[in-house]
């Protein structure tokens, strides 16, 4: 097995050794959680607002309020995000509040580690080719996934409409929401431990991070958590073979995009959205339709995304042999 990319540093990383946060791991995951909690307090304002009469009544409810605080805390998310998903206006306010990640990250990275924008992904050269070939990539990688479900009987898709003004918003928001949590977990924090640690200890922590920030999300469950992990790997190292954050960002966006305002199924658990097609699951196996969670808690995301990995796998032993 050739080892090379668990430590090739792309420029990126290089760049971020010049940081001045942190210099222990300890410390950089200290900061990175302060970093996080502020960032999700600060998009939760304008989707609280908006749905505050709900979740105040929800609060109030005598059957929640006798619930134990894990399960209590579970049906609010629940309840919250049908809520979120049944009101096209509140899910494209909560898309696009998700831009205090990106600017967060920014921030901190710019004004706390002193740290330049391209050591965070944001490069100049070949950002527009990046990112049409990362839209194209994701589009492929999500028909894969739904491609492999629907042949083998596990889903049924019907065609539902769905209002193309409220289409574009989505996109716009999803856009939006995929290079957010691709500045946050990628740009941020796998780049500034990747600045002074492993490559491979990097990926894995950013990796793990990003699955466990889906921990609230409904359905999330062990099977979930691997292929957000999965995911997360995935998205690291077309990161270091690619040497910016364009074409992950727009993988992301149109994973969600299509996944949700296309083919109509759950994203992580969030509920369904307004969408063109409209996916049933036809068989009750959770490993096969992702239950709760939806598709992206399947055997086929498992396998799309391993698959996804190795070809990348190869791309950056390439890479790293070539300099």
């Amino acid at each position: 097995m050739d080892t090379r990319p668990l430590n090739y540093k792309p420029k990126m990383f290089r760049e971020a050794e010049k940081n001045s946060g942190a210099e222990s791991l300890a410390g950089k995951i200290i900061t990175f959680i302060v970093v996080f909690i502020i960032v999700i307090l600060l998009e939760s304002i304008a989707p609280t607002i908006l749905t505050m009469p709900q979740i105040s009544q929800l609060a109030n409810d005598p059957e929640i309020s006798q619930l134990e605080f894990g399960d209590r805390f579970k049906t609010m998310v629940g309840v919250t995000s049908g809520i979120m998903s049944a009101s096209p206006s509140v899910m494209v306010v909560s898309l696009f509040s998700t831009v205090f990640g990106i600017l967060v990250s920014m921030v901190y990275c710019r004004m706390m580690e002193l740290r330049t924008l391209s050591s965070m992904g944001f490069r100049k050269g070949k950002a527009a080719a990046h990112y049409l070939r990362g839209l194209l990539t994701g589009f492929c990688l999500m028909a894969a996934i739904t491609g492999l479900s629907l042949l083998t009987g596990v889903i049924r898709i019907s065609f539902e409409g769905g209002n193309a003004g409220v289409m574009l918003l989505y996109l716009a928001g999803f856009i939006v929401q995929g290079m957010s949590e691709e500045v946050i977990f990628r740009g941020y924090l796998m780049t500034t431990i990747g600045g002074s640690h492993k490559t491979w200890l990097a990926v894995l922590i950013s990796a793990a991070a990003f699955s466990l920030a889906h921990a609230g999300n409904p359905g999330f469950g062990v099977f979930s958590a691997f292929n957000l992990v999965l995911f997360g790997v995935f998205a690291s190292m077309y990161i270091i073979a690619f040497d910016d954050i364009w074409g992950i960002s727009a993988i992301h966006s149109i994973w969600n995009f299509t996944q949700g305002s296309l083919w109509g199924i759950s994203v992580s658990g969030t509920g369904g959205v307004e969408s063109i097609f409209r996916t049933t699951a036809k068989s009750s196996i959770s490993l096969l339709n992702g239950g709760e969670f939806g598709i992206e808690g399947s055997i086929f995301t498992t396998i799309v995304l391993s698959a996804g990995i190795f070809v990348l796998w190869r791309r950056i032993a390439k890479v790293a042999l070539s300099e």
